[in-house]
């Protein structure tokens, strides 16, 4: 039964699915998990991975998640973080409906539980400093040592209350775990489970001043919300057996089981809090949402949706090895949502006047354009069209160069969904440059149909000049010019990228994204897909390139 269960599920789903059928640990029971985030910073493309195995093996099992704030340390904790990381889980689309904790709920009781352990033997109040005790840390064949270990629970009870009524300064004494001193796993090697920490916290205020380490609040949180699988990343393996010792020593209302996954890893970033606290706080990004950031509220900002997270959550699946996806893999998931969702418009990003001489002045005609030919239902678009339109400087040359099929002096080109057009040549300015190029229309292809048969290589976008709008691009590309920016003895801040952002002003749109807000998407043709920035307004637009059109993964 097993094996056929590994056979058609991942290795999370085949636990649960033993853990939930007759005679399982938890038959009988509903699938109930939690996703417990630090709000010391914002939720990274890692988290979603973890966001959607937690609620997401929720929903697979008819069961439920909590959403849980690790409060615990509060030295760089704050209200800022736990709103946004509400705002993130919504936007991804996943709810804990009214089901929402804070680890400092459960302050009283960890206390309690504390106590439990040093009247059963089980923990024991240590003065060694943080440097003493790693130098008694020991090794794989030496135990480690400490001279607090037998102290008398009496003694260790009475320490620990004058503990938390702050008789003793930071560092001055914790509480250990009673374990294992000589365990080859360093973990059970008397962990401190309790630390002076005299900060003023978001939620208690000054209550505390003592407060639980991680590895015995997590699985006492748990419990008490009666979780039944406690998903996390592959670093929490080797503190699993910590985590199933505290909940057996404990009067524990329930008896969780920790399982856990490969954390995510993706080239050409950075996914360390530490690491993105300090591109923002140093200024080499605009804050935690600029879009060159791997925040989920950055890539938002850079018009990622939440259907393309989820499905690259989805494609790389749940694995027990550690390893690096392809930023470009990200960019696929992306690129195909918006190929199917998000609408066409015509931008030229480096524009320069082409003037259609034979083109009668003062005449506008108008075409219906289909705004996405993958989505029937969003239907057309009305386009004007002049004696006078902006193209590329880069659709013109006054030369012809082998495979070029644009604009140079005799050749004919089709203006995407007008008419087929031919170069008849250029004008310069006083330096040489040119700045505007001629043409003349076929009256006869409007459309840009070839009655006649004839063959037209080239086909470039253009906007009209008379109903045009400015708008300010900005091409973001990696932030990193290493596609391991992090890794040995690197300092990730000697790879920044001096072209990770370019930013293009004067480019003209066509008029029908007037009135648009962020973060609509479009497919600019022939240049890629772009999202209107939170700065943009009516009188100066603003759009994010999200990713290109070219599909570097899919062509590996």
């Amino acid at each position: 039964m097993a094996e056929e269960i590994r056979a058609t599920n991942n290795f999370i789903e085949s636990f649960i699915i033993e853990d939930t059928a007759p005679g399982g640990a938890y038959e009988g029971k509903k699938v109930h998990t939690r996703f417990p985030p630090e709000p010391n910073g914002y939720l990274h493309i890692g988290h979603a991975k973890a966001m959607c195995i937690d609620f997401g093996m929720a929903e697979r099992f008819g069961g439920i998640c909590n959403l849980r704030m690790d409060d615990t340390n509060p030295t760089k904790e704050d209200v800022e973080y736990i709103d946004a990381i509400k705002e993130d889980i919504k936007w991804l689309g996943f709810d804990w409906e009214d089901r929402f904790y804070f680890a400092s709920e459960y302050f009283e009781q960890m206390y309690e539980y504390a106590v439990e352990l040093i009247k059963k033997g089980l923990a024991y109040v240590c003065e060694l400093t943080p440097e003493q005790m790693r130098e008694n840390r020991g090794d794989l064949s030496t135990p480690a040592k400490s001279p607090y270990r037998d102290r008398p629970a009496e003694e260790s009870l009475e320490l620990f209350e004058r503990m938390k009524n702050g008789e003793f300064e930071e560092g001055r004494m914790t509480l250990r775990a009673k374990i294992d001193l000589a365990s080859g796993n360093f973990s059970l090697r008397d962990p401190v489970i309790y630390r002076i920490n005299k900060i003023h916290h978001h939620r208690t205020g000054d209550k505390w001043c003592i407060y639980p380490m991680y590895d015995f609040a997590h699985p006492i949180e748990d419990a008490i919300e009666g979780i039944t699988h406690s998903l996390c990343t592959l670093e929490f393996e080797a503190h699993r057996p910590l985590y199933d010792w505290v909940i057996e020593n404990i009067t524990a209302p329930a008896k969780p089981r920790q399982i856990e996954f490969a954390r995510l890893g993706i080239n050409n970033t950075v996914m360390s809090k530490r690491k993105l606290r300090q591109l923002v706080e140093d200024g080499y990004v605009n804050g935690w949402d600029d879009p060159r950031m791997p925040t989920l509220c950055g890539l938002r900002r850079r018009g990622y949706t939440p259907a393309s997270i989820r499905n690259f959550c989805e494609g790389i699946g749940v694995s027990k090895t550690n390893s690096v996806v392809e930023y470009s893999f990200l960019e696929h998931c992306l690129r195909d949502d918006l190929n199917a969702n998000a609408k066409r418009v015509m931008c030229v990003l480096d524009p320069i006047k082409l003037v259609i001489t034979n083109y009668p002045e003062g005449k506008t005609e108008t075409f219906e354009v289909e705004n996405n030919p993958n989505k029937e239902e969003d239907g057309t678009r009305t386009i004007t069209f002049g004696r006078e339109v902006w193209i590329e400087s880069t659709d013109f040359l006054e030369e012809k160069v082998k495979g070029y099929n644009r604009f140079y002096p005799g050749n004919e080109v089709r203006l995407k969904s007008a008419y087929i057009v031919k170069c008849t040549g250029c004008k310069k300015d006083e330096n040489g440059k040119v700045v505007e190029v001629y043409a003349e229309y076929d009256p006869e292809t409007r459309g840009g149909d070839t009655p006649d048969g004839r063959k037209v290589r080239g086909t470039v976008h253009w906007v009209d000049v008379n109903n045009s709008l400015d708008a300010e691009v900005r091409l973001y590309d990696n932030l990193f010019t290493d596609p391991e920016p992090d890794t040995g003895d690197k300092n990730f801040i000697d790879y920044i990228s001096p072209d990770s952002l370019k930013i293009l002003k004067g480019c003209k749109i066509e008029r029908s994204v007037e009135g648009a807000e962020c973060p609509m998407n479009y497919q600019f043709m022939r240049h890629g897909y772009f999202c209107i920035d939170k700065d943009s307004s009516a009188d100066a637009m603003i759009f994010n390139r999200s990713v290109s059109l070219k599909d570097g993964f899919k062509k590996k």
